[in-house]
Order: C-alpha cells, then structure tokens, then sequence
C-alpha cells in the first residue's frame, strides 16, 4: 500500500504549533526531525522520491515535522487542507517566528516499515475506565475498560498525543449514562466516539474540513456505532447559520473541542451557547503561552474554569457554565 509522507520545515518555537496543525485535521503520527545534519541527510536519501526539493533553501537548520496519510482519493485534499491551515499559521501574531513552512509531500511504500510502526503503536489505559487500542489488537486483556478501537493508518490520531490523551482523561471523568455530546473540530472523531463508549446516548461531531466526515464514521463503526447516535456535520459554526440550526436544537452537558488556542476563542461564545446550565466545556491544543489568554475569552463567554491540566507544553481546560 502506498502513503503521502508529508514535511513541514519550521523552526525550534515552530514545532508546536505546526503540529497543531497537523492534529487539528486528525493526522497525530507525527515524527520530529531537528538540526541541519539530520534534515541534509533526510532530503539526500530520499531525493529520488520528492517531486520537487529546494535543496539550498531546505537544509538551512529548519526542524522537520513530518505526518503519513493513505494516498487515496483523499490525500490531494488533505494536502490542500494542511496548505491552508499553515498558510493560517503563518499570518497569525505568535510571538514567535515559525520558518519557511515550506511543504515537500514524497509517496512511499509501506512494506519496508508499516510493521514496524503497527509494532510501535501499542494500548494504553486513559484515566480509570477507558482503554485505546489498535483495531489489530483483537486479543488484547482490556481489565475490565471500555475499549475504544482505532485503526489509524497513518492518516489519523490515535489519541497519544498529549491534547487529545488530556480531553480523553476528561471525558472518562465527566461523561454520564444518557448525556448528549458535541464535538468541535472533530478530526478523527476520537473524543465524541469515546464518550459515546463511555455511555453517552448520542453525539455530534462537526468539522470544518469535509475530508474528516468518512474518516469519523469509519471509526465509530469500527467501534459499532450507528448513525442513529452518532451525526457527523461539516461546516463553519461561525459563520453557516443553517449547520448551527442542526447544533442547537438543544442543550449539552458536554462540549469539547480539541483545536488551537485562538479558535477556542473563537468559538467560547457559541461553545457557551450550547452547553446546558452547568454543563462543561473540555478544550485542548491550547500552547502554554496562551493559556491565559484562553481563559480569558471563556471567562468573557459567561463560563468559570474549574481546572487547568498540563502536558507538557500543552494545556486543557475545564470549564462550566454558570448563571
């Protein structure tokens, strides 16, 4: 089988941010490579493959971050998407230089390392009920956890990386029998999938880019999950009226939404609107130096943070509505 390798060239501050990015459009097997020497031998082994390689602009000490999807029908439009996302990016006021951004997308074969990398992508317990596995994993001892299924391929997350794990670890904790879920900003549909394991009744889950909708209901099925509970809507919240009529037919006890820092902002307002009176709004992809500002704008949207978790570099909130 055949994938995209896609690179992101960025710098040291960058690689956050890019792989943000990356996660915000579900891709999280990403793999770091740093310093001039690593990217000059990157580009020299593997210069068969590219269809186009600035070899003088590339290797000027910029820090690689680079993601795999399946190169089928959707790959152009995955590209394309990562394109506008770093375009974004780049126009944002960081605080930080993020690079050239440039973009070098190879195709290559699986058979020399896809068993390696299925070796590598392992189970692991998220908080006290829930366990994430590879769909290969079929005799795996789950103790007793709630199993959520993944078959990533490359394209996707698998819930590994800190935000994703963080939102994982609230949902675990929040989400009761019966509850109603919205998802914003989507992706793979690991956290509204997750929750409807956990025992919530139904969920939406909503995505600006509409290359996330197969990808979505692909893994809840794999997790036998039925249309019936589970609705994927793409779209803009912000500005399609018609998309947010479908959102707002009621109140939610749980609302999550797993992007960067300045779209929770954003969207704190309308993540506000939805949430039922003390009903909780987890969010994540927030990078450290802007988690004040993040709670801020939920502070501004009528919603108290009752708790702040830390990965790393990367921040999740909780927070709920009062009147």
């Amino acid at each position: 089988m055949k994938y995209k390798e896609i690179s992101v060239f960025t710098t040291e501050a960058g690689l956050d941010a890019v792989c943000a990015r990356f996660s915000m459009l579900g891709m999280e097997q990403l793999e770091i490579v740093q310093g001039r020497e690593e990217i000059a031998d990157f580009l020299q082994k593997s210069a068969k493959y590219w269809d186009f390689a600035d070899m003088d602009e590339l290797c000027a000490a910029e820090p690689c971050v680079k993601a795999y999807i399946d190169d089928d029908d959707a790959a152009d439009a995955a590209v394309a998407a990562l394109k506008a996302s770093l375009a974004e990016l780049k126009g944002m006021a960081l605080g930080f230089g993020v690079g050239s951004l440039n973009m070098l997308v190879q195709t290559v074969d699986d058979s020399v390392w896809l068993n390696a990398w299925k070796e590598a992508y392992k189970p692991f317990p998220v908080g006290k009920h829930l366990l994430v596995r590879p769909s290969w994993e079929d005799e795996y001892d789950a103790q007793g956890r709630r199993v959520l299924s993944l078959d990533p391929g490359m394209a996707f997350g698998t819930g590994s990386h800190p935000t994703t794990r963080m939102c994982l670890e609230y949902i675990d904790e929040l989400v009761k029998e019966g509850d109603s879920v919205v998802d914003l900003g989507c992706g793979s549909g690991i956290l509204s999938i997750a929750a409807l394991i956990l025992g919530a009744k139904d969920a939406i889950a909503v995505d600006i880019d509409p290359i996330v909708e197969t990808i979505a209901y692909e893994n809840a099925a794999l997790n036998g999950i039925g249309r019936d509970r589970y609705t994927v809507l793409t779209g803009d919240v912000l500005t399609d009226s018609a998309l947010r009529e479908k959102i707002e037919a009621k109140r939610y006890p749980i609302v999550t939404a797993n992007i960067v820092a300045s779209v929770i902002i954003a969207l704190a307002p309308y993540a506000a609107k939805l949430l039922e009176e003390g009903g909780k709004f987890i969010t994540s992809g927030i990078i450290d130096t802007r988690e004040e500002e993040v709670a801020a704008a939920l502070t501004a949207a009528g919603l108290s943070i009752l708790e702040i978790r830390r990965g790393g570099d990367w921040r999740a909130i909780l927070a709920e509505k009062r009147t």
